[in-house]
């Protein structure tokens, strides 16, 4: 892999709130490194209030989010993705488009926010415990040495971040 800026398409089914909140943390983590986007295969057409208001909380930039279908990735004149990443199940199991550029892919499902079903507190909680999981993944990402490992290497550790779950750190 080279030392350039690499581009991550984080995927889920509605793109309205793990896909977008992925997106916001590596843009701010991996900034001058990584340049993320987000998507979704049957996009909601709006961001979930929740995951907006946590961002926001979190001094997360939230003007330019929006719900959009993992269609425009793979048309002429799209960013040529170097990862693309699942964050939910369903979207795993997806046919996905064929991306440009052969990206590495590997999957970080967690569970969605968006379900809990219960009291305020409930779900602003499982908003929190999946912003938690994917900044603990996404640490690890950014810190990979990206221009030591060859692509068996780095495909192994891709896996073993999307397996470990909240217990990576």
């Amino acid at each position: 892999m080279s030392d350039g800026v690499y581009n991550v398409l984080f995927l889920c089914t509605g793109n309205s709130a793990r896909s977008i909140m992925a997106e916001a943390i590596l843009n701010r983590d991996g900034q001058g490194r990584f340049r993320a986007f987000s998507a979704g295969s049957h996009p909601a057409g709006s961001v979930k209030p929740e995951a907006l208001e946590l961002l926001k909380k979190l001094n997360f930039k939230t003007e330019d989010f929006r719900s959009k279908d993992w269609a425009e990735f793979a048309e002429p004149g799209a960013p040529e993705m170097d990862f693309v990443f699942t964050v939910c199940d369903n979207a795993a199991k997806e046919a996905c488009p064929v991306w440009p550029g052969q990206p590495m892919s590997a999957h970080w499902g967690l569970p969605d926010p968006a379900a809990v079903e219960g009291n305020e507190t409930e779900r602003r909680l499982a908003y929190s415990d999946a912003f938690r999981m994917l900044n603990n993944r996404i640490s690890v990402f950014v810190n990979l040495p990206m221009s030591s490992l060859d692509r068996l290497s780095l495909q192994k550790k891709l896996d073993e971040i999307g397996k470990a779950g909240e217990e990576v750190a």
